[in-house]
């Protein structure tokens, strides 16, 4: 299994302890070392760890702005999906889903070698651990931390590389390849079910370790219980496991209380009190102009967002209520102008837009509905980036609760906690039932984690088309991607196994 092989031999031990801020991984300043120096003690061994999170926030394949889990949020969820317009005519082929049979498109290879880079490192890990030297509790923090790792990025790549759960005939269908030792050789692809049984497995005795360890992680940079809990909700809500879905989300929230509308205004680049799991990102750790908030922050220097700013589409913006703090959190045309073809704003919107959003650049192009919601720290993108947060973990109980019949009133009673009591609007109500209950959550969902990466993954589990309206038929979509993608379409929305490893893993086809 070629591919593997050199992912192990370029990354473990080489890249995951690479020198990083004091504060966030605390790692001597070395480019390398060997094996059984990584792996002689629990303190060494907690460095490799703290490589697996730099591994999310790096530049990969040189180009195109690979930097991480940033591309997966932004190339793979927000752009393809229904709710995230940019203008940008010539990524037609990936937001319009064009590449998902391209074999040999380096889209399709990204996150097949990103997310393998990280399970190649976190099986290093979970195969030495135990030889080290140091206090058992700490091995078995260390191992949950690796696993849970590993469950994350076993799942991730499902959801790109199998058909969602519904089209799987309860699982047979293909999943992806289950390496969980050391070894390169060649290896057929596991079933989607085998797929989600090892992440299943994976979290289980991940969450087993960390209760018997007693241990607590520093930073929310750090995996530890919590984020195993909201891995394994994310996992079973996708694959329709609705009781375990709702049981897990109610876990990894605890402790994590939804944060206040200062917070929520203050621009997404910061850990709030509801953030589970994010990435380090500060002045000592940017990728500067590759950074996933030099693509998103609307006060970013970068041209990526003063060319091209990213926007709601005005299909959910219209449905957020006037009394919702998050309907101020894009820019509404309402009263004034813009070019009808592309968004552009008038100079009278655009004067609105520094009115009210004065860090905008001076030289930046302002768009109807574009986003104030993500900012940055400094520039070009300094900003952290959040995983998982509590209000994803509501909206995932809601809809397990909706799935498994529950009496509305519980239902509306978690919408009513997300979005009332939290007081991002203190007006809302709900009272619908069934079908409609089941829409609001969905519409909540839209608005509550617009630009986070949710879009196209969401649309893909609910089996559900992406419809994008053009200007002229009531949308802010431009001609080229005002298209309507039907979930039978573009190869079910699934990637194929890329060829750098097709070629090489005769297996894997």
């Amino acid at each position: 299994m070629k591919l593997l092989k050199n992912i192990v031999l370029a990354s473990t031990l080489i890249l995951t302890v690479s020198s990083c801020s004091k504060d966030y991984l605390d790692t001597k300043p070395t480019n390398s070392t060997s094996t059984e120096t990584a792996f002689e003690s629990t303190t060494n061994a907690k460095m490799v760890i703290n490589g697996l999170a730099k591994l999310m926030t790096r530049q990969y394949l040189g180009s195109q702005g690979f930097n991480g889990e940033g591309t997966i949020k932004m190339y793979y969820g927000n752009y393809p999906g229904e709710n995230f317009f940019v203008n940008l005519s010539g990524w037609s082929n990936i937001i319009n889903g064009e590449f998902y049979e391209s074999f040999n498109s380096i889209y399709d290879y990204y996150p097949w070698y990103y997310y393998y880079m990280i399970v190649s490192n976190a099986n290093a890990v979970i195969a030495r651990i135990d030889a080290a030297t140091g206090p058992d509790t700490e091995k078995k923090f260390i191992k949950a931390q690796a696993l849970t790792y590993r469950a994350y990025c076993f799942f991730m790549l499902s959801q790109l590389y199998a058909n969602r759960w519904a089209d799987s005939n309860n699982g047979a269908g293909k999943g992806i390849l289950l390496r969980t030792d050391l070894s390169t050789g060649d290896m057929a692809l596991s079933t989607l079910a085998e797929t989600y049984k090892q992440v299943y497995d994976d979290l289980d005795l991940a969450i087993k370790l960390y209760g018997e360890s007693g241990l607590k992680r520093a930073n929310n940079y750090s995996m530890d219980i919590n984020v195993a809990y909201a891995v394994y909700a994310r996992a079973a809500i996708t694959k329709q496991d609705w009781a375990l879905a709702e049981s897990y989300a109610v876990k990894a929230r605890e402790g994590y209380p939804l944060m206040n509308n200062t917070d929520y205004k203050s621009g997404f680049n910061r850990p709030t009190s509801e953030w589970i799991w994010s990435s380090y990102g500060a002045e000592d750790e940017t990728l500067y102009f590759y950074s996933y908030h030099a693509y998103i922050a609307y006060n970013s220097t970068a041209s990526a967002v003063r060319t091209y700013p990213k926007c709601i589409s005005k299909t959910l913006y219209d449905k957020i209520p006037a009394t919702d703090i998050r309907k101020g959190m894009f820019l509404n045309p309402a009263g004034y102008t813009y070019t009808a073809s592309t968004g552009v704003a008038g100079t009278a919107l655009t004067a609105k837009a520094r009115t009210d959003y004065p860090a905008l650049q001076s030289n930046a192009t302002a768009y109807a509905y574009m986003n104030f919601k993500i900012s940055n720290i400094a520039q070009a993108g300094v900003g952290h980036l959040n995983h998982f947060r509590s209000s994803e973990m509501y909206l995932i109980e809601a809809e397990a609760k909706h799935m498994q019949n529950k009496p509305a009133e519980e239902v509306q009673n978690v919408l009513l906690q997300l979005i009332r009591t939290s007081g991002r609007d203190a007006s809302y109500t709900v009272n619908k039932t069934g079908a409609a209950l089941l829409q609001e959550i969905k519409t909540y969902r839209g608005i509550e984690l617009w630009g986070e990466g949710f879009d196209w993954f969401d649309k893909k589990r609910w089996n559900e088309p992406i419809e994008r309206l053009a200007f002229d038929k009531g949308g802010n979509f431009i001609s080229s991607l005002a298209v309507t993608i039907q979930p039978s379409q573009k190869n079910k929305w699934t990637w194929v196994v890329p060829a750098k490893e097709t070629d090489f893993n005769t297996l894997s086809k």
